[in-house]
């Protein structure tokens, strides 16, 4: 089982940049397709972004265009730049990942989440 480590959230003003790290750690991590969700308070999980093996994304509509995700096979870890930040995007980002070349908005269909990052935007 692919174990999950994001890094990188923190505050930052409306409009600014950050960006997210998920390291992963596990056999077969080319394998997998990665997604990045996150939780306001009060709200439900949300899908923001999916990553399969072969380079393939699928973003949330709120996010596209402002968002990017890639992947580093070699060293494991997916990243998350989030552009043009609203203070709507503020949330706790979660990692996760499923050993499956399909792409997935939905939390059941992923196997294994990270611990979750925090990330502030101020208005």
């Amino acid at each position: 089982q692919v174990q999950l480590v994001e890094s990188g959230g923190g505050l930052v003003q409306a409009g600014g940049s950050v960006r997210l790290s998920c390291a992963a750690s596990g056999r077969n991590f080319s394998q997998y397709t990665m997604g990045w969700f996150r939780q306001a308070p009060g709200k439900e999980r949300e899908f923001v972004v999916a990553i399969n093996w072969s380079g393939h994304t699928y973003y949330a509509d709120s996010v596209k265009g402002r968002f990017t995700i890639s992947r580093d096979t070699a060293k494991n870890t997916v990243f998350l730049q989030m552009n043009r930040l609203k203070p709507e995007d503020t949330a706790v980002y979660y990692c996760a990942a499923v050993e499956s070349f399909a792409l997935s908005k939905i939390p059941a269909y992923y196997a294994a989440w990270g611990q979750g990052t925090q990330v502030t935007v101020s208005s």
